[in-house]
């Protein structure tokens, strides 16, 4: 069933406010501001590779400001008056970190004789999961859970966590002392990898110029949006039109990565299903309610980069998808699409 002109406009709108409310507090990043929008809306998890001091956690703690929340903790949470689940959390995360740091702990109360369960900051709406690889292959693999069923299990409890939560992930592309690689299956949980630059001269002159009030701003920055907006946005997100031509393509892209002697192994099913919400999350953040080719180019290699090995004889990764990708995309211009 097709999504009203109505609550497309709506989904519209909520992603436009969130992108504009976010380029006023962190400048020179309209890019990566789009591309974390477009996870969010989506139902998807970001890995930004970044540089230390690029505005990661400004960019995460501002996104969390933006989005009120919409329910009363009694309805969620009936066992408790307060609502464990926080708009923002930040993990920063170390070698020597274990899962209930993370997700929480059972905690024994001498006085009632009973274990109560103490949240851990992964009960957030946005999670910044910051330097995920440097803690060890234990935390990684319990946070496995949190990202793809969004969902904590200690000690044979399930307990569940919001709809909206969303986790942005942050590597250092320089320092590897003392990481952990992230496995295949950790990367293949989040939607986008999204590489940071540096910023050009000119915006880095006017952030040391307005520096002051670039901080004030973050801190005093005030809700856009609710959180049933955002999931009323994602419902919006999955009417969006593909074509059955524009899914052929994504299918011989995916089909293309496989058996290629450039890449030591392909992009799976599960990554076909990522490419097509992200294309469709693409164009509704660009104001349409049907995807087209120039969609699924630009978001193509975001989905796709960190799904794929290359052999070291490939070249460069984004050179060798775009070839892998051409025959593809070429078909869908020759058809109009």
């Amino acid at each position: 069933m097709a999504a009203t002109s109505e609550a497309m406009s709506a989904a519209h709108a909520t992603a436009t406010k969130l992108i504009t409310a976010l380029e006023g507090v962190i400048r020179g990043r309209s890019d990566t501001i789009k591309l974390v929008v477009t996870a969010l809306i989506a139902d998807g998890h970001v890995l930004l590779e970044d540089y230390p001091g690029s505005g990661k956690t400004t960019l995460s703690k501002t996104l969390g400001r933006l989005i009120a929340p919409d329910e009363a903790a009694s309805s969620r949470f009936p066992s408790t008056a307060v609502d464990p689940i926080v708009p923002f959390r930040r993990i920063q995360f170390t070698p020597d970190m274990l899962p209930g740091d993370v997700l929480g702990v059972n905690i024994f109360d001498p006085k009632s004789g009973s274990f109560s369960f103490m949240h851990g900051p992964v009960f957030a709406h946005i999670v910044l999961a910051d330097e995920i690889n440097r803690t060890g292959p234990k935390v990684q693999a319990a946070f496995l859970e949190c990202m793809a069923e969004k969902q904590v299990t200690m000690d044979n409890a399930t307990r569940p966590l919001d709809q909206l939560f969303f986790v942005l992930g942050t590597q250092n592309p320089l320092d590897i002392a003392g990481t952990y690689p992230l496995p295949q299956v950790q990367l293949d949980r989040f939607l986008l990898k999204v590489p940071m630059s540096y910023v050009d001269a000119d915006t880095e002159c006017s952030i040391l110029e307005n520096h002051a009030a670039i901080r004030q701003g973050s801190t005093s920055v005030q809700a856009v949006c609710k959180r049933s907006d955002i999931l009323a946005a994602r419902g919006v997100c999955e009417q969006v039109h593909i074509s059955p031509a524009l899914r052929e393509a994504m299918v011989e892209i995916v089909q293309a990565t496989r058996g290629n002697p450039l890449i030591q192994f392909g992009a799976s099913t599960r990554a076909a299903l990522m490419l097509q919400t992200a294309t469709r999350s693409w164009a509704l953040i660009n104001g349409r309610d049907h995807a087209h080719e120039d969609d699924l180019r630009a978001i193509a290699p975001f989905v796709l980069l960190h799904r794929l090995r290359f052999h070291a004889g490939a070249g460069d990764a984004h050179k060798a998808l775009e070839l892998i990708m051409q025959p593809a995309m070429e078909k869908l211009v020759r058809r109009g699409l």
